[in-house]
């Protein structure tokens, strides 16, 4: 019974350590995460209340329906499929997926086995008298640690990893938000432009025919010379407003092919083809600051960053304290000479590792990791706030940006029946056709001003698509 006694105080003291584990299980170095208050007025209703907007309904995740543009849901489906930011966005999201299963395999063993065989003499076995003859000899080994995470270092450590992953997975929703309202940008900005050329076509063969007429009628003697060269300037001005527009829309129409992944040479067919802004009908499902704080992926992500930087501060505190590990190993070794219960050999035990480390050191890395979490704590504050910004500044704009459509429209209306009226008069002789010129100058500017006005609405509009964080899908971190 003698050789058992050494084995039964291993075991003992085995037992004790795993007693002691069980009854701390529950204790984790450093502070327990808690979400962050928001300000009290954060979930209130917005500021600025557009008339065209509806408070009583949120934002639904895929907005970009709401124009019901087919050709709008292909081009956004294929950049969420395509886009490089995205995808440069899903890989660190598989890059912090693996870290985090990384951190889990701490609550596992680890295991070391190893093999081997060889020829020669070994003199370490051999009993005779002489040198040891050559023989084959045959080994292996297993050896198998845990770490008992008694201070909770592990568990800090996957925590701080989960809300990592949790983080990107909140980044990538961003990305995707980003990317939804851009495309849905470029693709409206085009059809918005290509109205805009439309609108200045029409202005260009409305100061031909007047041109035309002129000079028709200075041959008969009816009119001057001066009035067909400002009958000229009117029509090279009407000509010269086209070239930008023309411009702005390739450079829309450039800037969706890149969005989804494309060259400028793939321009999508549809985008090019396309002279009719969608419209959204009825009004902008806008809800109000909570669902905009709970919709926000940035937010989500300043939020998961934060409770990654807490735990991390317990991850420092455990550094002070002793790590436990639970340990057994097992060898084997057999020649000609070695045989039985000789080849094997094994032991099992608890291994209690503390490592002294510079106090200064430690203290300085735990206060680093304190102030990380209290930068962490204030780009929370800045987020919330950030994103209150943004929805404020946005419906704001979009409001400015209709009322000044339709102060435009009707200014357009009004040069229209100037411009009839003017030509009527001018017809029966009792004006002069300097009042034409006038009038009809002032009808292609307000066309041309409504033109540019509905391309600001439709950006505008997308702003507040954009600022209140529609279209991400909450990803998994699992």
């Amino acid at each position: 019974m003698a050789p058992l006694r050494p084995a039964l105080r291993a075991w003992r003291t085995t037992f004790l350590a795993i007693a002691v584990a069980a009854l701390v299980a529950g204790c984790a170095s450093g502070p327990d995460y808690h979400t962050p208050a928001l300000p009290e007025n954060a979930a209130g209703p917005f500021v600025s209340q557009p008339t065209n907007t509806n408070t009583a309904a949120t934002l639904p995740a895929d907005w970009w329906k709401l124009y019901d543009d087919p050709a709008l849901d292909n081009l956004v489906r294929e950049a969420l499929s395509a886009n490089t930011n995205l995808r440069v966005a899903l890989a660190n999201l598989d890059r912090a997926r693996a870290i985090y299963k990384e951190a889990r395999g701490g609550l596992f063993p680890s295991t070391n086995i190893s093999a081997g065989a060889n020829y020669g003499r070994d003199q370490t076995t051999w009993t005779g008298a002489g040198q040891a003859p050559k023989t084959w000899s045959y080994t292996g080994g297993l050896d198998v640690s845990y770490e008992v995470d008694l201070f909770g270092r592990v568990r800090r450590d996957i925590e701080a990893s989960r809300a990592d992953t949790e983080a990107v997975a909140a980044a990538y929703d961003a990305a995707k938000v980003v990317v939804v309202a851009e495309t849905t940008r470029a693709y409206v900005d085009a059809c918005s432009y290509g109205e805009s050329i439309d609108v200045a076509n029409s202005s260009i063969e409305l100061a031909r025919r007047s041109m035309d007429i002129v000079s028709s009628e200075e041959h008969a003697g009816s009119a001057s010379h001066l009035d067909v060269e400002r009958a000229g300037v009117t029509l090279a001005q009407a000509q010269a407003a086209l070239p930008p527009l023309q411009g702005q829309r390739e450079a829309a129409l450039f800037e969706l092919a890149a969005l989804m992944g494309r060259t400028p040479s793939q321009v999508p067919e549809p985008a090019r083809a396309c002279t009719k802004a969608p419209e959204i009908a009825g009004a902008l499902p806008v809800g109000d600051g909570t669902a905009l704080l709970r919709r926000r992926p940035d937010v989500r992500q300043a939020e998961r960053q934060l409770a990654a930087d807490t735990a991390r501060i317990g991850v420092a505190v455990a550094d002070l304290y002793p790590r436990v590990t639970l340990g057994t190993s097992g060898n084997y070794l057999r020649n000609d000479y070695l045989k039985g219960n000789r080849t094997l050999s094994f032991s099992f035990g608890p291994l209690i590792s503390w490592t002294f480390p510079n106090m200064m050191v430690a203290r300085s890395r735990i206060a680093q990791a304190r102030a990380q979490s209290a930068a962490s704590l204030a780009s929370f504050d800045g987020a919330v706030l950030n994103a209150l910004k943004e929805s404020e500044q946005s419906l704001s704009a979009y409001d400015a940006a209709m009322q000044q459509r339709d102060a435009l429209v009707e200014a357009r209306d009004r040069a229209e029946n100037a411009f009839r009226l003017a030509d009527q008069r001018y017809r029966v002789g009792s004006i002069s056709y300097l009042d034409v010129i006038v009038a009809q100058t002032s009808l292609i500017d307000a066309k041309s001003q409504v033109a540019a006005a509905d391309q600001r609405v439709g950006s505008a509009r997308i702003s507040v698509f954009k600022a209140l964080g529609g279209g991400w899908e909450q990803a998994s971190t699992q």
